[in-house]
């Protein structure tokens, strides 16, 4: 694939942390592969999460494909850039096309970056992840790669107020050893997956310079004050609620206005 924007992007994004005062601290970024495919599978704590997760990817020099909604590439300034960037859409209604898509991505030998809790986690901890990541990489034949990324949930993220310019924030990114999958069992090597995030996870919140404890970014399980997994399912289920709400009156006004 030719990248044309992609380079230039992510030269301006560095310029731009670094004028902010922001810090990284990588760790494990040589377990991404040189070359071939591959698929990095995240936590997902952020709206900007995929802006710094291919990051860890820079000293392997390659570029990350990301899984997106695709409200993402139907946006009149975002979508000529995401498809340009060469992410794939993901049509939640359709899914099954975008894994397709994903699959033949890592053929090829791209690295694909799939969020496999599919939203943000409001507790901030690791939800229940989704089988597609492991299916991706068993079906492409590929290492499927743990990542936990850290500290991006204080620059934007649901239900609080945002501060995209991060001056002096810490991001951690911790890169996991790749995991051999199969695809036999989906859900076993997906329980798999979730341990492996879930020790990573772990570490990145003892190396942050910031305590988690009574924090509203922190899981509750280690002392912070974000919703417990039971009520941030309840929160996500309220959120889903509105959104089907508000679609439907939408559309009971479209149809009014069509008589």
């Amino acid at each position: 694939m030719r990248d044309y924007t992609y380079p230039p992007i992510i030269v301006t994004l560095k310029t731009m942390f670094k004028a902010v005062g922001m810090k990284f601290q990588i760790t494990g970024a040589h377990h991404i592969p040189r070359s071939g495919g591959a698929v990095i599978a995240s936590n997902h704590i952020s709206y900007v999460d995929f802006i710094f997760n291919g990051l860890a990817a820079q000293p392997s020099k390659r570029l990350v494909r990301f899984m997106a909604k695709n409200d993402a590439f139907n946006h009149k300034i975002s979508g000529p850039i995401m498809r340009s960037l060469h992410h794939i859409s993901v049509d939640r209604a359709a899914g099954e096309k975008s894994l397709l898509d994903a699959i033949d991505y890592v053929r090829a030998g791209e690295v694909v970056g799939i969020f496999p809790e599919a939203t943000i986690s409001r507790s901030m901890g690791i939800k229940e992840l989704k089988t597609g990541a492991v299916r991706v990489a068993a079906e492409g034949g590929v290492p499927l790669i743990p990542m936990i990324v850290w500290g991006t949930q204080l620059l934007k993220t649901k239900d609080h107020p945002s501060d995209l310019w991060g001056r002096g924030k810490t991001i951690i990114l911790k890169v996991g050893e790749p995991i051999d999958v199969t695809g036999e069992d989906p859900v076993a090597e997906t329980a798999l997956l979730k341990e492996r995030l879930q020790a990573l996870l772990a570490e990145a919140i003892a190396e942050y310079p910031i305590g988690p404890e009574g924090q509203w970014w922190a899981p509750a399980s280690f002392g912070g004050a974000a919703p417990t997994p039971e009520e941030a399912k309840r929160l996500d289920q309220e959120e889903l609620a509105e959104r089907a709400a508000r679609r439907a009156a939408r559309e009971a006004e479209k149809n009014a206005e069509n008589g």
